[in-house]
């Protein structure tokens, strides 16, 4: 077998980091008004979105969230999830894009790397922006369906170490050079992510990552300016390319991961 020849990425935590709030929380009107969720959850998540933006919610309410969230989303139709952020996707994304992610997103592929958007948000969601992005792959949280409903249970969950772990076995797959590589987060639960990289980048970083990144000289970015991306620019979605990228539960053991991609599913 030929060995791969080795490139660059880039890798893009989503919130925070590309767009101004948390993705899954973003989608929590929406999905009152398709009947998944009632009034108490709306104002939950909007609480839940305070904590999250206002940089209180550390790893335990993290973990809360993400309890809480999978619980709310037990016997959910997939294709009911998906088809409501299809149609609220731009309305709900595209004014939360921030100028200077977009900037940088153009940057590295006019310099020929891939992107790479890795989320704790589901791939359901996760995916949708990547391709609006143009993202070449997606690492994402995946739950377990069964008979075309959400069981509660997760297969892959996209946080911590997990992302670089994920990183790690995507670079070996599609042959990225992780040391002459970049990453972007603002969240101190992603050092393991940022550190996993030749180029790590704090953006608009927690007290923990600000100072994490001045401690080991990481450049700090801080992003402010909020566009709508389709009055920004027209990006060229990757559909051949663009990948959720997952570890199930038996499958993670064996180190292997799975991509697949958009066309294939449909087919």
């Amino acid at each position: 077998m030929t060995a791969l020849t080795q490139r660059p990425a880039a890798f893009f935590d989503l919130d925070k980091t590309i767009i101004a709030k948390s993705s899954t929380l973003a989608f929590s009107r929406p999905f009152y008004q398709g009947g998944l969720i009632n009034r108490r959850s709306v104002l939950r998540s909007g609480y839940a979105q305070f904590v999250y933006l206002a940089g209180g919610a550390d790893r335990d309410q993290i973990e809360r969230l993400r309890r809480y969230l999978s619980e709310q989303a037990t016997g959910w139709h997939v294709q009911t999830v998906k088809d409501i952020v299809a149609e609220t996707l731009h309305h709900i994304v595209d004014p939360l894009v921030y100028d200077e992610a977009v900037s940088l997103i153009e940057q590295h592929r006019l310099e020929g790397r891939d992107v790479v958007i890795v989320s704790t948000s589901g791939a359901e969601v996760v995916e949708p922006i990547g391709e609006m992005l143009g993202a070449d792959r997606v690492i994402a949280t995946v739950m377990v369906q069964e008979d075309g409903r959400y069981t509660g249970e997760i297969d892959f969950y996209a946080f911590g170490d997990n992302k670089a772990k994920a990183m790690q076995e995507l670079a070996d797959r599609e042959g990225y050079d992780l040391a002459a590589s970049y990453a972007y987060s603002d969240s101190s639960t992603d050092i393991p992510m940022l550190e996993s990289v030749g180029h790590p980048y704090a953006v608009n970083p927690d007290k923990v990552l600000r100072k994490t990144a001045a401690e080991r000289g990481w450049p700090v970015l801080d992003f402010n300016r909020p566009v709508e991306l389709r009055k920004r620019v027209r990006f060229e979605p990757r559909k051949t390319t663009l990948a959720a990228v997952a570890i199930g539960a038996g499958v993670a053991a064996a180190g292997v991961v799975v991509a697949t991609s958009r066309r294939s599913r449909r087919a």
